[in-house]
């Protein structure tokens, strides 16, 4: 590094913006990847003098750190076996044969974006949108991006195909939307497929699942699990986690269906606590598996738990399972949120006496601290008269979802009656509408305020939730 003259207050001025460069850079930048076996992954973390290459053939579940002699900002995996590209600052992309081992780096090129993704060919590497190479980053091809605009904030590439990706980005003139492209040749046409109703500072991560099609949506201030399986036409709510003070983060799909790791580096006091945590699922989020390959003094504690069947008979037990972070000593479940703890189990099973909406609470204790983790509303309990369905667009689509002066209930069956209900976030019943013969049905919403609502429908004791966002 190149510093002459500094006195020790420009020191500090320097390395404090230094660090907060590093930190907007890495918030965008891709910490994990795959590689081209199931189970095999690379990702970036701490080590005990600084940050590292780790390489792992096992979910994550044990990892050897391959490199830290390099100042990686971010990597991609190759689908060529031991193959792995990262970009070193400021912008030089460099090729690994050996699985990214210290000494085998080959500098391929300069001035690429520090947004890597892999394609599905050996050799296959994009920088961000913007351009594409297929023999490994020695030289690029120029994609036209007709129909772009906006501010780039995340890149994915398909699994299964790379002629289809998808782009994130805002625009600094309206405060409250992202937008959401999609291609399906190769980044030289692109088109608006969602906009996302969140504030411009939302941080997001974008990935494709291993089938084609699947793609995985990370809200960072939220903490929101979003997926969609049909080219991000639709999402579905996978659930709400629990991820704070992270030193940095990640979301990467897997090489089986329904494989989702997250990664979650955790660093504080000047790194004399320094944690890695890998979370794999392979039911797209429902539960995961907690790997910890990398710890060095406290761990900190977070509370993250979730039930696979969210709408239940009241006679029916639900099965919690939990995949907490840290030394948890003891776990306090109040399934009710009422104050009372009912359940110290790590994994409980817990049976509601009566219909309604029941928000959970989870608090896990440490040595030496205690989190606390509230999903509201998370569990509807029905009478025994009900059939419970799961949300499908065949039973009733909504359109659009986010909404502002009015909604519409579709796909329904023209010859049969409905029941509409909007629940607030409290259960309370905000509007009821019944209709009889319709396929659809129009719904003024205008006396709603902004916000996230439970539109329920029901025909002849079926019952359908979805999750509806006023503008």
């Amino acid at each position: 590094m190149r510093l002459l003259n500094l006195k020790n207050n420009d020191m500090k001025y320097f390395n404090l913006l230094a660090g907060l460069l590093l930190f907007a850079v890495c918030s965008i930048a891709q910490q994990i990847t795959r590689g081209p076996d199931v189970g095999e992954i690379y990702f970036l973390g701490p080590t005990h003098t600084g940050t590292g290459l780790y390489y792992s053939t096992d979910y994550g579940e044990t990892a050897i750190c391959v490199d830290s002699t390099m100042d990686i900002l971010t990597i991609a995996g190759d689908k060529t076996s031991g193959g792995v590209y990262c970009i070193e600052m400021p912008s030089n992309l460099y090729y690994s044969d050996n699985y990214g081992n210290a000494n085998s780096w080959e500098v391929k090129n300069g001035g690429i974006s520090v947004e890597i993704e892999s394609g599905i060919n050996p050799g296959h590497i994009f920088s961000s949108f913007y351009m594409h190479s297929e023999d490994f980053g020695s030289n690029f091809v120029y994609h036209t991006c007709n129909g772009y605009f906006g501010n780039k904030k995340n890149v994915a590439i398909d699994n299964n195909n790379d002629n289809n990706g998808y782009i994130i980005s805002n625009k600094l003139t309206v405060a409250d939307t992202l937008y959401l492209f999609r291609t399906f040749d190769k980044f030289e046409n692109v088109e608006v497929i969602q906009k996302l109703y969140f504030p411009n500072g939302e941080i997001t991560y974008l990935s494709s699942g291993n089938d084609s099609g699947e793609v995985l949506l990370y809200y960072k201030i939220s903490n929101i699990l979003n997926f969609s399986s049909d080219f991000a036409e639709n999402f579905n709510v996978i659930d709400k986690f629990n991820f704070n003070n992270f030193y940095s983060f990640d979301i990467i799909g897997g090489r089986q269906t329904g494989e989702v790791y997250l990664l979650y580096n955790f660093v504080n006091l000047m790194w004399q606590n320094a944690h890695t945590y890998i979370l794999h699922t392979t039911d797209y989020g429902v539960t995961f598996d907690v790997f910890h390959p990398f710890a060095k003094g406290t761990e900190p504690v977070l509370a993250n738990f979730s039930t696979i069947d969210k709408v239940v008979h009241f006679t029916t037990p639900v099965e919690f399972s939990n995949f907490s972070i840290g030394d948890v000593q003891e776990y306090q479940w109040d399934f009710e949120n009422d104050g009372i703890i009912d359940s110290y189990q790590r994994n409980p099973v817990y049976t509601y006496t009566d219909t309604g909406w029941y928000s959970v609470k989870l608090s896990v204790i440490g040595p030496d601290s205690t989190n606390t983790f509230v999903k509201t509303n998370y569990v509807h309990v029905v009478d025994t008269m009900t059939t419970v369905l799961e949300n499908s667009i065949e039973k009733a689509q909504i359109i659009p979802n986010p909404f502002n002066g009015k909604l519409t209930v579709s796909s329904l069956i023209p010859t049969e009656s409905y029941s509409i209900i909007i629940y607030n976030l409290n259960g309370k019943e905000v509007m009821r509408i019944n209709r009889h013969n319709t396929e659809l049905i129009n719904i003024n919403t205008t006396g709603l305020k902004p916000g996230i609502y439970i539109l329920s429908v029901s025909c002849k004791n079926n019952l359908s939730n979805f999750k509806i966002i006023k503008k």
